[in-house]
């Protein structure tokens, strides 16, 4: 049988790996070397291949039946397409493209042409794969809840600096998409994926960064199937050294383990029994070669990866990844100070932790997912996005251990008095008929019960989160789930003086299709009760609760452009929060009961909202106890702030 004519489209990089196999498989007489497309010329020894950028070309000169392109992601699709219409065959690394429509892309010509396109992903080469599917079809595992994926490697500067496309998003306004994910541990992704059968149902992300990088270095996401399996991957780039990445499936009667760069099956069953296989790996271009002279069946088919791409897309589509704080990192420098590498401590324990419990990366709260805010590097407040909370609590995001810059803390999560109090944020007792505050609602003509009403708030995401602040967006469902609004919410830490100013801002999107109506218990009968909107729980163990600038009963339903509230910590330590608005909503506050400020957004008729809705409330969090003078003064301070922005 005569050598395949193969062509290598970038030499460089990885294409080295590439030329190694090459040389293998000439040494064997199975493929010759026909020609290298790349933009610098590529040093071969062991044979003299035509050299071209040209890809087209080359193959019109060469007559190469077998085009592998090994070039940036973004490039992908243009040069697959350019080998399949010139008339080659194409083996194309992974990621095969950057986008869905960027591979129908390729689909549609490989239809067209009726030639073979072989993706990269060298672990589904691996007799482990079929394996590991047979163990989860007959039983042997019982019921599969999950797989769970990990990885965890080390990486320098210099990785993110050997290309121009390394560490980026997209690159002179093309979608490149590297990132953990999508490229070093894309093997994981795909490898799972090839696991389970079925269209994906959701996919949810968190991409962090730890390098000054624009794409991810450390990423975790889920997957939901449509039949309910879950896959989750968690891996990091800044792992103090490597640590080989593997899934696991976990099922109701064992589990399997597979170390998927290595080929390494181990299998443990609840009777105790445990089995560890290493199973052979198809090289992926031989493999191709056998489908072009035998009619071999293709292990990696373009089709097959597009459960892949759709996770890829997800990537793509996703805020920008989050900056981790360089507190939380190891930094190692060079002689001149130049940073070499950034360690995260503990990252491939916490890998590992996600594979087992098929949890993201901030449903285990390693201290850079958390979410705090820090004035002068000082923590004031920390930010709750996923509470586990009953849904008669009315689940939502929220502030927390908010503290005054002496770290007198000024929230209280869970009360017992009200336990849907849930420190700083959003809250509506009724919004299109969802209670969204929590607790008993009241019915009109009846007074409190408890109803089946109860809506959510889901974090989606954050399009910006730093030490000062965030912006985020948030999903409200109603009962059983209807989407019922969108939400903006802005939240900025600043510093003002001896105290310091927690900024809290939100636009509500009604998502109804019609008008829909915010009312109150007061709307409803209850005098005096317009709560809803944002809100603020201080600590019930307050004592000496005053508020300003007058009493509760003059400032409840007053719509003054500021109010103040102080109390005293058991240790007889004094806090003062003044709270200052510009919307003229009358003021909801409770002092005497429990210590409570927020607006009232339906006081005394309901508020209907076409559109969107949009407040901003800035509170002033301060040590000690401020005369009416003092906190007209910061609240005049804060006025100008929101006048000129």
């Amino acid at each position: 049988m005569t050598a395949v004519r193969v062509i290598l489209a970038g030499a460089h990089g990885h294409g080295q790996h590439h030329l190694g196999n090459l040389r293998r498989l000439t040494d064997q007489g199975l493929i010759e070397l026909a020609g290298i497309c790349d933009v610098r010329p590529a040093e071969v020894d062991f044979c003299a291949p035509l050299q071209s950028p040209d890809l087209g070309r080359l193959i019109e000169k060469t007559g190469a039946e077998i085009t592998i392109i090994c070039t940036p992601i973004h490039t992908h699709a243009d040069l697959a397409v350019t080998a399949l219409r010139a008339g080659s065959h194409v083996l194309l690394e992974k990621p095969p493209a950057p986008s869905p429509a960027e591979q129908e892309r390729i689909a549609a010509v490989v239809a067209e042409t009726g030639l073979a396109c072989q993706v990269g992903f060298q672990s589904l080469g691996s007799a482990a794969v079929p394996e590991l599917r047979r163990l989860i079809a007959d039983g042997t595992l019982g019921r599969v809840r999950g797989i769970g994926g990990a990885g965890a490697w080390d990486r320098s500067t210099a990785y993110f600096t050997r290309a121009a496309w390394a560490g980026r998003r997209r690159l002179d306004g093309v979608d490149v998409v590297d990132g953990a994910l999508t490229n070093p541990f894309a093997h994981a992704v795909a490898t799972a994926l090839a696991l389970v059968d079925g269209p994906i149902a959701e996919i949810e992300t968190e991409l962090y960064h730890a390098y000054p990088i624009e794409s991810d270095d450390t990423s975790c996401l889920r997957v939901r199937m449509a039949d309910g399996l879950v896959i989750t991957i968690a891996v990091s780039l800044c792992a103090p050294e490597r640590h080989e990445p593997y899934l696991v499936v976990h099922g109701d009667a064992g589990r399997a383990t597979l170390v998927y760069t290595q080929d390494r099956l181990r299998v443990e069953l609840a009777d105790g029994t445990v089995t560890t296989t290493v199973h052979d790996r198809a090289d992926l271009l031989v493999n191709l070669i056998d489908h072009i002279r035998t009619g071999a069946e293709l292990l990696v088919p373009l089709a097959r990866t597009e459960t892949f791409t759709q996770v890829l897309d997800a990537v793509r589509l996703a805020p920008e990844p989050l900056p981790i704080p360089a507190r939380h990192q190891v930094l190692t420098t060079d002689e001149s100070g130049e940073v070499v590498s950034r360690v995260l401590p503990g990252i491939a324990a916490l890998t590992a932790r996600s594979a087992e419990d098929l949890a993201l990366y901030s449903e285990l709260e390693p201290p850079w997912a958390q979410v705090e805010l820090r004035v002068n590097s000082r923590e004031v407040a920390a930010y709750e996005i996923r509470p586990d909370l009953p849904a008669t609590d009315s689940p939502r995001p929220y502030l927390h251990r908010v503290r005054t810059l002496g770290g007198v803390e000024v929230t209280e999560v869970r009360p017992a008095d009200h336990v849907h109090h849930l420190g700083v944020g959003v809250a509506i007792s009724d919004l299109g008929g969802a209670n969204f505050w929590g607790g008993r609602t009241y019915v009109k003509d009846q007074g409190p019960a408890w109803l089946d009403d109860h809506g959510a708030q889901r974090h989606r995401e954050f399009s910006r989160l730093d030490d000062g602040g965030f912006t985020e967006l948030l999903e409200w469902t109603g009962p059983g789930g209807r989407l019922m609004a969108r939400e903006e919410r802005t939240v900025a830490a600043r510093p003002l003086g001896d105290a310091w100013a927690l900024d809290f801002a939100f636009t509500l999107t009604n998502l109804t299709g019609a008008p829909v109506e915010i009312n109150s218990s007061a709307t409803k009968g209850r005098a005096g009760a317009g709560y809803g909107g944002f809100f603020w729980r201080a600590p019930g163990t307050s004592s000496a609760r005053t508020t300003l600038p007058g009493d509760e009963r003059a400032v409840h339903g007053s719509t003054s452009p500021w109010v103040a509230m102080s109390g005293r910590t058991p240790e007889g330590r004094d806090w003062t929060l003044v709270f200052v608005q510009s919307a003229g909503d009358p003021w909801f506050v409770r002092v005497e009961e429990y210590p409570g400020v927020g607006q009232a957004l339906a006081w005394d008729r309901p508020l209907v909202v076409e559109g969107t809705l949009t407040r901003r409330v800035v509170t002033v969090v301060a040590d000690g106890r401020l005369d009416a003078a003092s906190a007209a003064a910061l609240a005049a301070e804060v006025s100008e702030l929101i006048a000129k922005e």
